[in-house]
């Protein structure tokens, strides 16, 4: 993450692709920048690890709102731009929470359900996930005839019989290609897709709350669910941890 509201970073896909490499660079999923936007707190941008912009990055805006704070922009409340459109943002007790966009339109791929949360998501149910080989099964979704051109995210989802409301999943990213220990995105549309297959949807709005356990850590999602209009007021929370902090020269 880094503070770029004097726009000084040099951006470039080679530049991004280096810092992120796990071997020649520091080593990361992806960048972000935090710029200023008129009439917002801040902007945030968002490359994946390959270099390229990517699409909304759900725990990297919580993790932009934890870094504003730190920057002291603002305390609690945030309201900024990303990609895929405006976003608000509160930050309590060391958990940050992030409203994400509404879902309309959910479809399904035989028993598979695909849906957009700010990035594309393709989600399977599994009845066992802890050993299952991610990457390979999740690059014969990803790179089939309809996603290869432009990319999807795959979600393998168990739901836990234990507890109610409780589901587990683990995610392959376009862009970084390989598996990452917690997608934001991804915890949000697994969390529609579990609440989609397991309950019989009501004729009224209501609202729901489910538990996620990524493979970095545990998050939960709140949404009103409407069937005329699907899914809104959806947010995503979680801890944000500062790891370790530098400079850079230009």
């Amino acid at each position: 993450m880094i503070d770029d509201r004097e726009l000084q970073f040099p951006t470039s896909v080679e530049l991004v692709n280096h810092l992120c490499d796990r071997r020649f660079g520091i080593g990361a999923d992806g960048l972000i920048l935090l710029r200023n936007y008129p009439d917002f707190d801040f902007e945030m941008v968002y490359f994946n690890s390959d270099g390229n912009l990517a699409s909304m990055c759900g725990n990297g805006g919580r993790c932009t709102a934890a870094f504003a704070k730190q920057l002291g922009i603002k305390e609690e409340e945030y309201y900024f731009m990303a990609v895929d459109g405006e976003h608000r943002a509160f930050i309590k007790d060391r958990l940050v929470s992030l409203q994400m966009k509404n879902v309309n339109q959910i479809s399904k791929r035989g028993s598979d359900i695909v849906l957009d949360t700010g990035s594309p998501h393709y989600i399977r149910f599994v009845d066992q996930i802890k050993d299952m080989d991610v990457v390979k099964l999740a690059k014969e979704i990803r790179y089939n005839q309809e996603f290869k051109e432009k990319g999807i995210n795959v979600n393998f989802v168990a739901k836990d019989n234990a507890k109610a409301n409780h589901i587990t999943l683990r995610t392959y990213e376009r862009g970084v290609e390989d598996e990452t220990l917690a997608c934001g995105t991804g915890v949000v549309a697994s969390a529609l897709a579990y609440f989609q297959e397991s309950n019989d949807p009501k004729d009224e709005p209501t609202s729901h709350h489910i538990f996620v356990s990524a493979m970095g850590g545990e998050l939960e999602v709140d949404f009103d669910y409407d069937p005329q209009n699907l899914y809104s007021n959806i947010w995503l929370t979680g801890p944000a941890e500062l790891v370790f902090e530098g400079s850079y020269q230009v």
